[in-house]
């Protein structure tokens, strides 16, 4: 069992869609969000809602819609998708261009999976689904 990110553009309604997707398991999605969250000087464990007492809202990075989400359900909005990809972009080039490390690969290959569909969010003006 794990957790899918995809586009929120089944206009059919069956689940059926083209669209790209990036997925994880729940361990690998939060190993994901603490890669990230220390890439913005953040530690989740000091943050509301991962065992902390940090208030979001005192936190100045555009990625945290995204780090600051339940796991399984809700979405983005695609003004949200929009705002979060050019530092989503900034990481994986920075992180690309040091990576030493099979498992730093492995994030920057997730963040760039997970570009491309707040890409396809942004372009068809959806939400990105968490599910």
């Amino acid at each position: 069992m794990g957790l899918v990110l995809f586009p929120g553009d089944d206009d059919t309604g069956d689940g059926d869609t083209d669209s790209p997707d990036v997925s994880w398991s729940y361990t690998g999605f939060d190993m994901f969000r603490r890669w990230l969250a220390q890439a913005e000087g953040l530690v989740l464990d000091d943050m509301r809602g991962f065992g902390g007492e940090r208030p979001w809202s005192g936190v100045s990075t555009t990625l945290a819609p995204l780090l600051d989400h339940p796991d399984d359900h809700g979405e983005l909005t695609p003004a949200e998708c929009a705002a979060i990809l050019p530092r989503l972009e900034e990481i994986a080039d920075q992180r690309e261009a040091g990576t030493a490390d099979a498992l730093d690969q492995r994030r920057v290959d997730d963040t760039r999976q997970l570009i491309v569909v707040l890409r396809l969010c942004v372009e068809k003006d959806v939400g990105l689904i968490f599910g």
